[in-house]
């Protein structure tokens, strides 16, 4: 990073705030598509299904994926009923949720992983004095449980899901949800993001910084990262 990367108006960045999205970011996405994998293929087995486990997770992932394709705008949709519905596609009918959830859970439990390094680094930013939050598409306890299970949950000072706000990214909702807990200017606050749109230029729109991790290039960058370690460069001005 160049000293002007590191001011913030001409004048050196005094960062009063933190964002990170969840998934891809904290989660390891491919973590949570071998937990989905593990759990068709139970059903697979269960229902004696005469396909492929391949072709299993094709049925699945397409139903899950039409959910959330036909929601209006940035609506929320429940990923859980989005689940629900890749199961009826699998199985030929609707199942109540006592039959197939605590399979699922206990697939994604065992299975998800963090992204290597952000677990240390959201801890030792909960060390400074900044504000560390989360702003992520989940359904709300789903990712309060992920953020427990990773040790995480106690260093954030809040957690702005766009189930209990109704919307998703980039909403500007959402975002300013966000700020309004934190009590912080959008133009002193970082958002750590994998995808462009939703979080880096989500973010930008809001007169926030968006920090890139994995996340496509574009103008509304003004950070980039390989690592979640590099976060505490942008914040510690090193």
């Amino acid at each position: 990073m160049s000293d002007d990367e590191r001011t913030i108006d001409g004048e050196p960045a005094d960062w009063e705030a933190v964002f990170w999205d969840i998934g891809g970011v904290i989660l390891e996405l491919e973590s949570v598509q071998g937990a989905h994998a593990a759990f068709v293929e139970g059903l697979v087995d269960e229902h004696g299904l005469e396909l492929s486990v391949e072709e299993a997770v094709d049925v699945w992932r397409t139903a899950v994926g039409d959910h959330f394709r036909e929601r209006d705008g940035t609506e929320f949709r429940s990923a859980r009923e989005g689940y629900a519905r890749g199961v009826e596609a699998l199985v030929g009918e609707e199942l109540p949720r006592e039959k197939w959830e605590p399979d699922f859970e206990a697939h994604f439990e065992s299975s998800i992983e963090p992204i290597p390094g952000a677990p240390e680094t959201i801890a030792a930013l909960a060390d400074r004095e900044i504000h560390v939050g989360v702003i992520s598409d989940v359904d709300d306890e789903a990712g309060k449980e992920m953020l427990e299970q990773f040790g995480v949950r106690e260093h954030f000072d809040s957690i702005t899901t766009s189930e209990a706000v109704g919307r998703t990214k980039p909403d500007p909702e959402i975002f300013e949800t966000a700020l309004a807990k934190a009590g912080v200017t959008p133009e002193r606050s970082l958002m750590i993001g994998d995808r462009y749109d939703h979080d880096v230029k989500g973010a930008d729109e809001m007169g926030m910084h968006g920090v890139a991790f994995g996340a496509e290039d574009g103008p509304a960058v003004s950070y980039r990262i390989e690592s979640p370690e590099e976060v505490l460069e942008i914040v510690d001005g090193t």
